[in-house]
């Protein structure tokens, strides 16, 4: 199946509670994944929904932030999450203006490398705008060469700050709209 193919098949619609276990699911397949490709860095080796605390940020994704689920041909294979700024969690300064963040960003292995990812973030461009904000932020995993990182330059942000969670190497990335 070719991008436009999967374009033609993708609907985006707004997710909620009843969506929690398909982005369990696709997050653990995302971990068993990673560890697969030897990245244990990035989510670490515990399946998401075993993880402390894993299962009830997904609920808390699906209640009080703004879900969007990727179908394909009626079928979750992809979930973006809307926020208003970083996790508190993180030691990311709030960007000082309206800003809308991308705090959860996975697909369904399963139909890797068909834009789903792609079109969730355009997808989050347009909320952004929608709701007469122009800024787009995301953070992300910086380790494992930066892959990651590469791949939202890809789709339109741009570095802006590197942070330390702990260990883990993160960077926050900026896109603006207006």
């Amino acid at each position: 199946m070719t991008n436009d193919e999967t374009t033609r098949r993708l609907r985006i619609r707004p997710g909620g509670p009843a969506d929690a276990p398909a982005v369990l699911d696709m997050l653990d397949a995302a971990v068993a994944w990673m560890n697969a490709r030897g990245n244990t860095g990035q989510w670490g080796t515990v399946p998401y929904s075993q993880t402390s605390g894993g299962a009830e940020r997904v609920e808390r994704y699906t209640t009080r932030n703004s879900p969007y689920i990727a179908e394909l041909d009626g079928v979750p294979a992809g979930a973006l999450v809307l926020d208003t700024g970083p996790s508190p969690q993180m030691p990311i300064a709030p960007a000082g203006e309206p800003e809308r963040y991308v705090r959860l960003l996975v697909s369904d292995r399963r139909h890797a490398g068909l834009g789903i990812g792609a079109a969730l973030l355009a997808h989050a461009a347009e909320e952004t705008r929608r709701a007469g904000v122009d800024l787009l932020r995301v953070d992300c995993w910086a380790g494992g060469g930066g892959a990651l990182v590469a791949y939202y330059e890809r789709n339109g942000f741009a570095p802006t700050d590197a942070f330390l969670s702990g260990t883990w190497p993160g960077q926050v990335l900026a896109r603006r709209l207006g």
